[in-house]
C-alpha cells in the first residue's frame, strides 16, 4: 500500500507520519508538496497536523485552496482513502470533506497533553480493529479542536454511525470532565457518509512507535493495512 502525506508550509507532523508508515509499518510512503498536482499513485493520502500557511484567517483556510487540494478532493470524491490529523481535519472541514467545523477551545488556549479517546464504532477503516471498550492514551495539540456541528448534523452523525471517536477518562467514561476543548458530544473524530474520508484532533501518530513508550495509536494504523491487504 503507497501513503502519500502532504507537507504544507507551516505543517509539523508530516515527519512523525512519514516515519510511521515507512520505518514502522514498513509501507511505501511519499511526501507530496501542497504546490504539486500529482498524487503519485497513491492508496491512501493523509494531511498531517502543524499551522498550515500560519493558520492565517482560519486554522485549514488557505491550506484548503492549495493547488495540490484540488486532486486530494477529487481523489476523495471517487472512493480514495483521505484522513486528516488535528490541522489536517482542519482543512477537511475547510473543504466540506467532513460535516461539522473546527472552533477556539474553550479555554480559549492552547493544549498539548496526553488526552483519553475511545472508539465508537468498528465500521471504518481506522477503527476496524480499535478495541471498543479501550480507553486509548493519545497525545493532543491544538488551540482550534472544539468540534462543533449543528443539531441536525449531529442527529446525523450519529444516525449513520459516523462518529470515530469520542474523548473519555483514562477508564473509558465519556464524561464532560474527560472532554479536553469543549467539543459537542465528546467527540474527537468523524469520517463522512462514504466512509473513506477521516478526521481527528488527536495524534495517533504520535503513539504508534515503542521508542515513545506509547504505541495506543498503532492500532489505527494497523487497522487500515489489516483491513485493505
Amino acid at each position: 500500500m503507497k501513503f502519500g502525506v502532504v507537507v504544507f508550509p507551516g505543517s509539523n507532523c508530516d515527519q512523525d507520519a512519514i516515519n510511521l508508515f515507512g520505518n514502522v509499518l514498513g509501507q511505501k510512503v511519499v511526501s507530496l508538496w501542497h504546490k504539486d498536482h500529482d498524487l503519485q499513485g497513491c492508496d491512501f493520502i493523509v494531511l498531517p497536523g502543524g499551522f498550515s500557511y500560519g493558520d492565517y484567517l482560519r486554522s485549514g483556510a488557505i491550506a484548503r485552496f492549495s493547488p495540490i487540494m484540488k486532486e486530494i478532493i477529487e481523489f476523495a470524491n471517487k472512493g480514495g482513502y483521505l484522513m486528516g490529523i488535528c490541522n489536517g481535519f482542519q482543512v477537511l472541514g475547510e473543504a466540506d470533506l467532513v460535516p461539522g467545523a473546527l472552533l477556539h477551545n474553550d479555554t480559549r488556549k492552547f493544549i498539548c497533553k496526553n488526552i483519553y479517546l475511545k472508539a465508537q464504532t468498528q465500521n471504518s477503516l481506522i477503527t476496524s480493529q480499535v478495541e471498543m471498550d479501550k480507553a486509548l492514551k493519545i497525545p493532543i495539540a491544538h488551540g482550534e479542536g472544539k468540534y462543533y456541528a449543528d443539531a441536525d448534523t449531529l442527529k446525523m452523525l450519529n444516525d449513520n454511525d459516523q462518529v470515530l471517536f469520542r474523548y473519555c477518562d483514562e477508564n473509558g467514561n465519556i464524561t464532560a470532565e474527560s472532554n479536553p476543548n469543549g467539543s459537542l458530544e465528546n467527540i474527537a473524530g468523524v469520517c463522512n457518509k462514504n466512509r473513506n474520508v477521516f478526521g481527528m484532533m488527536p495524534h495517533p501518530e504520535r503513539a504508534s512507535d515503542s521508542l515513545l513508550n506509547n504505541q495506543d495509536g498503532l492500532t489505527l494504523f494497523e487497522s487500515i493495512l489489516q483491513t485493505v491487504l
